[in-house]
């Protein structure tokens, strides 16, 4: 399947400098060229500042670039990225980034999506004070990672986006706390791919999720992109041997042929600690 993708022109739609992420990963293991655009303004389906809502969900958005992209390269080979910030799963208190990239081949009609999740820099606040805004900046992570700031609330639209020096930060803050009609400044952090450093990180295990999913091969169709998709809970507590919730077997499908395998998981018992009824 690497062979099929010699020399192949693939497009890639973003603004965000998300082609130096991508490209130097897949191009060597695909030996494909990345075609970068720029040809369309992707805020247009969602920005993380709120200005533009995203309406479909987050696999869905990330289809649509790769798709926008296709079409304005006309070629039948795409990718595109789509990230999300939420909250993290297991306690729900904690900031938490999800990355897809997905790949769509017209030719071989298919498509693989490369996951990756984790902790996030995502940090916002309502200030009014430069001690405030200093504070804010070093727990976000500035000037590395980028902050925004618009006057009053979240809400407003006079919004300053991509700051990344200090001087720069305080003169415009300066400037919202001068506009504000409720002397508030409300700050945040640039969640744009060039603008934060954590976010890039988590694109890059996207995308080697997706290299690592293309050489997953259906072996009912031999197309790229076999992985779990589900699992069913059960496995047994090796000391009271109750069932506990943890997975007795993983689902595995293609997403070309639709192909479904029921594997068993390696792990043979689940410990007392994972278990309701030795650990209530």
């Amino acid at each position: 399947m690497r062979n099929f993708y010699h020399a192949k022109a693939v497009s890639l739609l973003t603004q965000h400098g998300k082609e130096k992420i991508i490209a130097p990963l897949l191009q060597p293991f695909l030996g494909c060229q990345i075609s970068h655009t720029t040809a369309y303004d992707t805020d247009l389906l969602g920005t993380f500042s709120g200005e533009t809502l995203r309406i479909e969900n987050q696999i869905e958005t990330a289809r649509k670039k790769a798709r926008i992209g296709m079409n304005l390269t006309g070629l039948q080979v795409g990718l595109a990225s789509e990230g999300a910030f939420v909250a993290d799963p297991f306690g729900g208190l904690l900031p938490w980034n999800v990355e897809i990239v997905v790949w769509l081949d017209d030719e071989r009609h298919f498509e693989v999506i490369g996951i990756a999740q984790g902790p996030a820099r995502s940090v916002h606040r309502t200030i009014r004070k430069m001690a405030e805004l200093e504070n804010f900046a070093h727990e976000a992570g500035f000037p590395e990672h980028h902050v925004v700031l618009r006057p009053e609330d979240e809400r407003n639209a006079r919004i300053h986006k991509g700051i990344a020096d200090w001087d720069n930060l305080r003169k415009i803050f300066l400037n919202c706390l001068e506009t504000s009609a409720n002397g508030l400044v409300f700050a945040e952090n640039d969640h744009r791919a060039f603008c934060s450093p954590t976010r890039q990180a988590m694109i890059v295990r996207a995308t080697q999720d997706l290299m690592k999913k293309f050489e997953s091969l259906c072996p009912a169709c031999g197309l790229p992109g076999f992985s779990i998709t589900g699992h069913k809970a059960g496995l047994h507590c090796n000391t009271c041997g109750s069932t506990t919730r943890l997975p007795k077997s993983f689902i595995w499908q293609c997403q070309a042929c639709q192909h479904l395998e029921e594997k068993a998981s390696d792990k043979l018992w689940a410990q007392p600690s994972e278990c309701d009824v030795c650990n209530p």
